[in-house]
């Protein structure tokens, strides 16, 4: 069976792995603890997507921390700040990666059902390579190895440029991007595969959006829920997301609607 989609390109935390990219959290917490200077969950979610040090640096440009950390220091943060809290969050995301590297429910699945299809997969990632040391492996026991892997750092610029993703379709050698698939939980993710000329689906539940471990996830209310999801699916289709779906065992029918889209000869 050969289907129109070329591939679909899969963001990893809070995508297919780490329901609620809570690894992220506890280690950029951390990390910021280590220097005397406190940050919310909400805080360290504002920029999750992007390469971690961009994302250190979206955190001391933030004026609530920026004015923490001058109560802190006696001084803005600086550049050397910024370099010397990456290097100690490096090991930190690593070894909270690993820990959280758990498929989110229904990814190996479809996985397995894409490639039948003859479907290519792809993946990227705000993490580096270091990072994703622990989650390789873990992720492939559980039957999720995906045919492309594109870190944080090796493309000139990370996300929202869509330079990973084109690298992921470099590399799986497929075209053009109006056949492939973004998929992915964070606003900067969208913004990624739209500039890239990929069509673009955004997952609420599972990912930064609504940001809980999939056990506080499913205890909680129902119109709690509701409620959380709807607003992360805002988020989402405010930054361009073409569809939106709850999470990754959810995107089956997105997948043949698009495809149905593509063989009518549609484009994102």
């Amino acid at each position: 069976m050969t289907s129109v989609l070329k591939a679909v390109i899969f963001d990893w935390a809070g995508t297919v792995v780490d329901f609620g990219c809570v690894a992220p959290i506890e280690a950029l917490v951390a990390a910021f603890a280590a220097e005397g200077v406190p940050v919310t969950a909400a805080e360290a979610r504002r920029d999750m997507g992007r390469a971690k040090l961009d994302h250190v640096w979206a955190l001391l440009d933030h004026p609530p921390v920026a004015a923490r950390w001058r109560d802190a220091t006696g001084a803005a943060p600086t550049v050397t700040d910024r370099d010397r809290i990456y290097e100690a969050l490096v090991p930190l995301m690593e070894a909270a990666a690993t820990r959280h590297a758990v498929l989110i429910p229904g990814a190996a699945e479809l996985v397995a059902d894409l490639r039948r299809e003859g479907v290519k997969i792809g993946s990227g990632t705000g993490y580096t390579r270091e990072m994703m040391s622990g989650i390789l492996p873990r992720a492939a026991e559980q039957g999720y190895a995906p045919d492309v892997v594109v870190c944080a750092g090796e493309t000139p610029s990370g996300r929202p440029a869509p330079l990973m993703a084109w690298k992921a379709m470099v590399e799986l050698d497929v075209w053009p991007a109006s056949a492939c698939v973004k998929v992915d939980d964070a606003e900067v993710g969208i913004e990624e595969g739209r500039l890239a000329g990929c069509w673009t689906v955004g997952l609420s539940a599972s990912g930064n959006g609504v940001g809980l471990s999939l056990a506080d996830y499913q205890a909680l209310a129902p119109d709690d829920r509701a409620a959380r999801v709807a607003r992360a699916a805002a988020a989402l289709t405010a930054a361009g997301a073409h569809y939106v779906a709850d999470s990754v065992a959810d995107l089956r029918p997105v997948l043949d609607d698009i495809a149905r889209r593509i063989a009518a000869g549609e484009r994102p």
